[in-house]
């Protein structure tokens, strides 16, 4: 069953369940390549951020049921809901079975077809209704908290059934065709709608000047507009392979995840999500992570998404290169510096497992695998016949020589630990990948690299990583030089070409993470597990994954699909997956939907398919 088609039949919730904190994974996501929201099951936005992706929230009841605002549209009593994307585009559609009557609910973020601009707002909430049969009592309730939810602004009326809120220069406007009254902090309204019977609402923000105000009969055709950018879009994947819909879903994930103004690609659209229960692990997505490009780009490529590629590079290079030669462990949306690490105290987080933060203290560490990602992510957007700028290539040589300078010291690795630093075997096989990388398109007469000092360098790293990294003891390539945990991160060796899948080194790593680390086919990043004594944290979405891919290459396709298959179970009814799911009741953890492990799905899926055309060959 695709993710288009997969319900959850019977799930029903009463209106007054809101003051409850729905699942994580109940969530559907919105979004228009610069911003996104989380919509609940009951027809609630519960989490927007605006203008951008690390704006501060206008609806937030995500992290505060009572203070952080939503926007609710559905039936005024008990419903069982079912839900899809319509025609594959990220459109949400929830339909609200009554006892009088069926509604159906469609979500968007508009998208201009063909690039076409007009003079419309550049962000949008569309919120259409209809009701399909009988009639339907509805309510709308309008309880928007800028500023991650300080005292809510005051809302003017517009005349007719619109409403305007200010804030400083920046305004939120609410044009509906269903009525609605202050009530409370907010805005409300209840409306008996009979079959055939339809309305429209659209929430606008507007920076600055005064917005210009589309009339709600648009909503239709903006709709429309959009489910056709996004078959457009889906139009350009060159992927015939296993599981389409799901790598779909996933590259669609990816697109909305990348902002549109910079070319960054984002962790996830989230903050404070928590990792393990009680932990305190709950961190602030909203960022791009050079650590994440490598992969990144290696789905794009896989995909031949090149319109995506080279957006995401020129950000990449831009955003490096302000820091050269040393690399940021995260840029914000527009390659700067993240905002310092603070936590919002009003908020009680996520079913009051706090804190909430904001910005992101990781900032501030050194995590030598992100050399390797950048350069290997450069040298996967490069096309045929392409090359680089001179300042690039400049760009590129320093990579190289801060990786001869750096790769000696120890780093806070790949998982951000915030504990002492150790010599990480990921961090040290990326400082490899990233020489290697370059000496590969210095003989390509790419790029003009010193050639011995590079090769040399790249040879001691390999070395170190071959045998220091390997515990005899544990029969397994650790975490850390001298260190007996164990790294989900090394499955990832085989795929850089450090060291072939088949060595007997690696299939030792793999049976050792998989009985330490493993349940079925989830898997957890670390051994001992990262989080508070006795409230561990979840599998990790990307690592199950992972662990796929390396079967593929040493030429398991059957078990890499088994896997696949059960990995593919944990995703939510519309195919979307979290950072990570707690291997005992299913539960989705962390941030979400989280893009590292959508980016897991599509290279799975396409080191599947390149072993299954292997086996047939």
């Amino acid at each position: 069953m695709s993710p288009d088609d997969a319900v959850q039949a019977g799930d029903a919730f009463t209106a007054q369940a809101c003051a409850a904190y729905p699942d994580i994974g109940d969530y559907a996501f919105i979004g228009d390549t610069r911003t996104g929201a989380l919509v609940s099951r009951d027809g609630s936005i519960d989490w927007c951020c605006l203008p951008d992706f690390d704006s501060p929230s206008v609806f937030a009841a995500l992290l505060d049921r009572m203070n952080g605002g939503r926007f609710r549209v559905g039936p005024d009593g008990d419903a069982t809901v079912t839900r899809c994307y319509r025609d594959g585009a990220p459109v949400l559609e929830t339909r609200f079975e009554t006892q009088t009557g069926v509604l159906r609910l469609t979500d968007l973020m508009p998208m201009m077809a063909n690039g076409h601009r007009r003079l419309e707002p550049d962000r949008q909430i569309l919120r259409l209704l209809e009701v399909e049969s009988g009639e339907v009592e509805v309510e709308v309730l309008f309880d928007p908290r800028p500023g991650y939810g300080q005292a809510p602004p005051r809302a003017r009326p517009l005349g007719g059934t619109g409403w305007a809120y200010r804030r400083g220069r920046d305004g939120f406007f609410l044009l509906s065709d269903i009525p609605v009254e202050p009530a409370g902090d907010g805005l409300r309204g209840v409306v008996r709608l009979r079959a055939g019977e339809r309305r429209s609402m659209a929430m606008i923000f507007a920076d600055g000047s005064a917005a210009v105000l589309p009339p709600p009969a648009a909503a239709a055709r903006q709709r429309d507009e959009t489910i056709g950018w996004w078959r457009d879009w889906a139009g350009l994947l060159d992927y015939d392979g296993p599981y389409r819909d799901a790598v779909l879903r996933s590259a669609q994930v990816l697109r909305m995840l990348t902002f549109g103004h910079s070319g960054a690609v984002i962790a996830a659209p989230t903050t404070s999500l928590p990792e393990a229960p009680g932990g305190g692990m709950n961190w602030d997505y909203r960022y791009c992570w050079p650590r994440d490009a490598g992969f990144i780009l290696q789905a794009f490529a896989g995909l031949g998404l090149r319109r995506e590629m080279r957006p995401f590079m020129r950000w990449l290079l831009h955003a490096t290169q302000m820091t050269r030669p040393d690399l940021a462990t995260i840029y914000d949306l527009y390659g700067r510096a993240v905002p310092a690490e603070r936590r919002v105290n009003r908020f009680e987080g996520w079913r009051g497992e706090g804190p909430v933060r904001i910005g992101n203290g990781a900032g501030d560490q050194l995590q030598l695998d992100i050399y390797g990602s950048v350069v290997r992510a450069v040298w996967h957007s490069l096309g045929d016949g392409e090359s680089f700028q001179p300042d690039e290539k400049r760009t590129l040589r320093s990579f190289g020589e801060a990786v001869c300078r750096l790769w000696r010291r120890p780093d806070n690795g790949i998982w951000e630990s915030r504990a002492a630093r150790r010599h990480s075997t990921y961090g040290k096989a990326m400082c490899w990948c990233a020489l290697d990388t370059l000496l590969e398109m210095g003989q390509r007469g790419i790029l003009d690299v010193p050639e011995d000092r590079f090769r040399r360098e790249a040879e001691a790293i390999r070395h170190h990583v071959l045998f220091d990294a390997w515990n005899p003891r544990v029969g397994a390539f650790t975490a850390a030089f001298g260190s007996e945990d164990l790294d989900a991160a090394v499955l990832t060796l085989p795929v850089l070409g450090l060291v072939e899948a088949n060595d007997p080194r690696m299939r030792a790593t793999f049976d050792a993470l998989d009985a330490a680390n493993g349940h079925g086919a989830l898997m957890h990043r670390m051994t001992p597990p990262m989080g508070a004594p006795g409230t561990p944290e979840g599998a990790f979405g990307v690592c199950g994954f992972w662990a796929v891919e390396y079967l593929a290459l040493r030429g398991d396709p059957d078990e890499a699909r088994r896997r696949f298959e059960a990995l593919l179970g944990h995703g939510n009814d519309l195919g979307l997956f979290a950072e990570e799911t707690d291997p005992h009741s299913g539960a989705a953890l962390g941030n979400f939907p989280q893009g590292l492990t959508h980016i897991g799905v599509i290279n799975a899926a396409l080191a599947l398919k390149a072993a299954e055309a292997g086996r047939t060959a």
